[in-house]
């Protein structure tokens, strides 16, 4: 009882002193209480590099951009819900709600490539990992170069740094691109230094080749080749860029094995273009892309496209059903399950391409034919070009008849066999090289094209190659659907509902269909 009775006695002292001691510790209490003791705050340049990278290859280059891109350029043909839309051009090419979250995961991922920059530069905690660093400059130029080739003018120097400002300014896409390309002389430098920080290297977190310095230099290269030839509308002297073309392209790649290959994919991580078809069957096979195949008897034909009841179509000729069931660009029904699909549709674990060999050899044949270049010289170009994206199309279709979980439904069934290098050596031989000599700027952009179809998420540079070519008055894809061809992407509604500066650019939206992004010869 004395206890108590003590406790009694001393409780006005202590009932006093707690607001004395609650006052004194409350700024100190308040400024703790939200923080998150279990997770870190911070994280070291290479984890960040994994993110940067996953999210580049499967949500902007892979993701529901390429997605749209893949029916404007009829890859595919839009047959539901969004996409049928799309297709039709009814509202989703002008809605700023279409392209929302490839516009956010773009900015996100700009933000991280800058933040690797920053840990890695001078004074940064990184300090010293120059190899690392040129990995982050790369990155930064390829995110750039996506938000700017698909929606023009762009929030770039204020952009992403609420310190700066929480309405970010539009900046010019000649202003963009200088910083794009002074990203990858920079990495270009870096990528020939060492990491030489306590840290180390990035060494696994390497989702693309495994800290492979002399890869990713190869890589840097490559993208100044794309964005020169990008920028040959608004060059000042086209033949030394059409040599830097080259010269760069020499650079790059020198064989598949190099290329910028995003291969992380297995029966739960998804290929980009497998989880969309498999979770909303939005996509037909294309009737006017078939048609090019047919004008060239190309053997893709016969190993590219799959009927509804999942059977490799091997022999598909105008007049026949199965002709008939590959969707009519821009005047197919809204009807799921009823036409034909591509096999790409199925490649749940084919690679997604940042960058790949036959695109490099495809620029430099551009290139070549551009200056003037004889057939003679031009021809072992593109006929190597035209062999490795074979090879690439095997890939997918291969990765579609194992696809782990369309094996437990029963699979595709495969009913030819696979095109060897010597059988695309010589349709290249029979078929390619008369329509190269007749037109050789004509075939090579058209095989270019060809070329990025598939499951390997190159149908956005194939968006790009139509909106150059127009720029520059050359109508050399033939496109099929007569609807109104959207030269650009909305800006998205995270920005359009917030940003004063973008609202007073967006309007209504109906200025994707009359104002080219600027390398493409509009203003803006």
């Amino acid at each position: 009882m004395k206890v108590i009775q003590d406790l009694k006695k001393y409780s006005w002292i202590l009932m006093a002193t707690v607001p004395l001691v609650f006052s004194s510790c409350s700024e100190d209490i308040m400024d703790d209480i939200n923080k998150d003791v279990n997770h870190s705050v911070d994280a070291q340049a290479k984890f960040i590099l994994a993110d940067v990278i996953t999210r580049t290859a499967f949500s902007n280059q892979g993701g529901e951009g390429n997605t749209y891109a893949s029916a404007y350029v009829e890859h595919e043909v839009g047959t539901h819900n969004q996409l049928f839309y799309a297709e039709m051009r009814t509202a989703q090419p002008s809605s700023a709600s279409t392209y929302n979250n490839t516009w956010g995961s773009l900015y996100t991922s700009l933000k991280d490539a800058k933040l690797i920059i920053e840990k890695c530069s001078e004074g940064g905690p990184q300090a010293g990992n120059y190899v690392t660093k040129g990995m982050g400059e790369v990155l930064a130029a390829y995110n750039l170069a996506l938000i700017t080739d698909l929606y023009g003018d762009a929030p770039w120097t204020e952009a992403g740094d609420y310190r700066i400002s929480f309405s970010p300014k539009v900046d010019k896409q000649e202003v963009i691109y200088q910083a794009i390309m002074s990203y990858l002389d920079n990495a270009i430098v870096d990528l020939q230094k060492t990491d030489s920080h306590a840290s180390g290297g990035p060494a696994q977190y390497d989702l693309l080749y495994g800290g492979n310095k002399a890869k990713w230099l190869k890589f840097a290269y490559g993208l100044k080749a794309r964005y020169t030839m990008r920028l040959l509308k608004r060059s000042t002297n086209a033949q030394a860029d059409l040599q830097s073309v080259i010269d760069n392209a020499n650079l790059s790649f020198a064989s598949a094995g190099d290329q910028a290959a995003f291969g992380i994919y297995d029966a739960n991580n998804l290929n980009p273009t497998f989880d969309f078809q498999w979770s909303r069957d939005g996509l037909a096979a294309s009737r006017s892309l078939v048609d090019k195949f047919i004008e060239r008897n190309d053997p893709r034909l016969r190993r590219s496209f799959v009927g509804a009841d999942w059977v490799q179509l091997a022999d598909v000729k105008p007049g026949t059903e199965d002709y008939e069931l590959m969707a009519p660009n821009g005047a197919n029904e809204e009807q799921q399950y009823y036409y034909h699909t591509s096999a790409f549709m199925f490649s749940q674990t084919a690679p997604t391409l940042l960058l790949s060999y036959h695109e490099i050899l495809f620029l430099k044949a551009e290139a070549l034919a551009r200056q003037g270049a004889a057939t003679s010289v031009v021809a072992p170009v593109v006929k190597d070009a035209v062999v490795a994206a074979i090879a690439n199309t095997e890939v997918s279709v291969a990765a579609a008849f194992k696809a782990p979980t369309v094996a437990t439904y029963g699979g595709l069934e495969e009913t030819t066999e696979a095109i060897t290098p010597t059988e695309a050596g010589s349709y290249f031989d029979t078929s390619v090289a008369p329509l190269l000599t007749a037109n050789p700027l004509k075939e090579i952009m058209n095989q270019k094209y060809l070329a990025f179809f598939g499951a390997s998420g190159e149908s956005v540079e194939a968006y790009n190659d139509i909106r150059r070519l127009k720029g520059l008055g050359e109508n050399l894809i033939v496109l099929k659907n007569t609807k109104e061809f959207p030269l650009r992407f909305t800006y998205g509604n995270d920005d359009t509902t917030t940003n004063p500066n973008i609202q007073a650019l967006f309007g209504n939206g109906q200025y994707v269909y009359t104002e080219a992004v600027w390398w493409a010869g509009g203003t803006r």
